[in-house]
């Protein structure tokens, strides 16, 4: 049994947890915050459907739970981040270039050679996350996922469409910048023109208008603003 309960904060990618795991730490205290590292967008993933996607996300808390030989009572919460990649844009803005064979982002559009696969994704995705934002609980314990639009590096960093060592050098130079800085870094994130400040059901709805889920906005600011309840 731990002397304190885990915060169980799930994230895509090694380097959405150097520049966001050690404000979990300082937000919940160091000896009680599990950052577990996805390695990937399970919301995305193959074979991964609105009908199993709570399944999922269990097996990756019961998994550490067993390791760790604790229980669901052993947990106080899960925080979950993903990356919205455009996912909630109507279907008309996924746009045919061949030039791109690698997903690209834009502020007015998705570009890719292969429209039928993004479309695809983007139907999963969604319903996906839909039925994430749905649940209060996971394992019986408290639920909720947060998102950062269009993804991470483009929230942190303000740029789209990052190389892996691009994202690996911007998330230790994010860390170092506000490491001895936590106010500085709620701050940035609680108070800057792409913070959404509504409740936590309020700020999935803004997400899904529009062009939102591909623009510049987060909702991961409501953990860490002042009197927030997660």
């Amino acid at each position: 049994m731990p002397k304190k309960k885990v915060v169980f904060v799930l994230v895509e990618g090694p380097s959405d947890e150097t520049a966001l795991a050690p404000f979990f730490l300082i937000l919940y205290d160091p000896n009680k915050v599990y950052v577990y590292v996805e390695g990937g967008d399970i919301t995305s993933q193959k074979g991964v459907t609105s009908v199993n996607i709570i399944n999922e996300v269990a097996l990756r808390v019961k998994d550490y739970a067993k390791k760790h030989k604790i229980h669901n009572t052993d947990f106080e919460r899960i925080i979950h981040i993903v990356d919205t990649d455009g996912t909630f844009i109507p279907e008309d803005k996924v746009k045919f270039d061949s030039c791109c064979q690698k997903t690209h982002y834009e502020l007015e559009c998705i570009k890719t050679a292969n429209v039928n696969r993004i479309l695809l994704r983007n139907r999963n995705k969604k319903n996906n996350v839909s039925k994430l934002v749905s649940v209060n609980h996971i394992w019986k314990i408290p639920y909720k996922v947060y998102y950062m639009s269009c993804n991470l590096d483009h929230v942190l960093y303000n740029k789209l469409n990052s190389t892996d060592d691009e994202k690996e050098f911007d998330s230790l130079d994010f860390y170092e910048k506000y490491e001895n800085d936590y106010k500085g870094f709620v701050d940035f994130l609680c108070n800057s023109d792409f913070s959404v400040n509504m409740s936590y059901k309020d700020s999935w709805k803004y997400i899904e208008q529009g062009l939102n889920s591909l623009n510049r906005h987060t909702n991961v600011n409501l953990c860490f603003a002042p009197n927030s309840t997660v």
